[in-house]
């Protein structure tokens, strides 16, 4: 909730894709995650920004970690710090892995892509684990499945 580019890019931009899209293409989800000020950073002052700024979309509350200094979920996702912007495909996997604010465009343009997607080249892809933001193609004995 301290975040300067949440509060002015991600969580707009957030609550557009929100309300742009069908909940069954895409679904948009927070993570509130808290560095510091774990005491007044909690679900009711988290409840209390949700009705100020009107966000229309579900927000979860990542979990301290007790032998590090990222939540459990940022850690776990390879989250580097907020705002961060993570796009799966409709099988779970990552497509789009990035910190900082990522403009409108380049989003919608990822967004676009996946739903355009057939079902047999979302199955071959391999997520975007290098933040290129291009998936590559899927490989294994027998060769490449190229998209």
């Amino acid at each position: 909730m301290l975040c300067p580019a949440c509060v002015s890019h991600g969580l707009p931009q957030a609550a557009k894709l929100h309300r742009t899209f069908a909940e069954h293409d895409v679904a948009v989800i927070g993570l509130h995650t808290v560095f510091e000020h774990h005491a007044v950073m909690g679900a009711e002052a988290l409840q209390a920004f949700i009705h100020e700024y009107r966000l229309p979309f579900p927000i979860g509350i990542d979990q301290a970690d007790e032998t590090g200094p990222l939540p459990v979920t940022m850690s776990q996702w390879g989250l580097r710090g907020t705002p961060s912007v993570v796009l799966l495909d409709r099988q779970g996997r990552a497509r789009l892995h990035r910190f900082g604010v990522v403009d409108d465009l380049v989003l919608g343009a990822a967004i676009g892509q996946l739903l355009a997607e057939s079902p047999a080249v979302a199955a071959s892809v391999l997520p975007d684990r290098v933040g290129t933001g291009k998936a590559r193609p899927a490989c294994d004995g027998e060769g490449c499945v190229s998209q």
